[in-house]
């Protein structure tokens, strides 16, 4: 690190926190069922929607045999699993997922 940060910087960018969720969704084995092209194609059309209206603030899939995506979702972590219990792969039994209530910081973005 050649930045130097002072903790009154850290401090700072603490009072800005706000929360949010992480969702971490994990393949299951029954990914390769039958149909599963489609199911995934309802579920990637889902997320992209929730993207489109603020549901989700940040939405990287993932290229892993184990790990399908991660979602930073605006809404508390109760409704983030609400809404994922929901998702066509989930309910399918193709992903599993996992919510956690998180911090973050009103202006980060992923870099263009």
């Amino acid at each position: 690190m050649t930045k130097t940060v002072t903790d009154e910087q850290i401090r700072d960018l603490a009072a800005t926190a706000k929360p949010y969720s992480l969702a971490l969704l994990q393949w299951e084995p029954e990914r390769a069922t039958d149909g599963a092209d489609a199911i995934e194609l309802e579920h990637q059309r889902r997320m992209v929607s929730l993207r489109a209206e603020g549901v989700i603030a940040i939405l990287c899939p993932v290229g892993s045999d184990t790990v399908a995506g991660v979602a930073i979702m605006t809404v508390p972590a109760e409704e983030a699993a609400a809404i994922m219990a929901e998702d066509p792969c989930v309910r399918a039994g193709m992903m599993r997922c996992e919510v956690h209530p998180c911090h973050g910081f009103p202006g980060d973005a992923l870099p263009v």
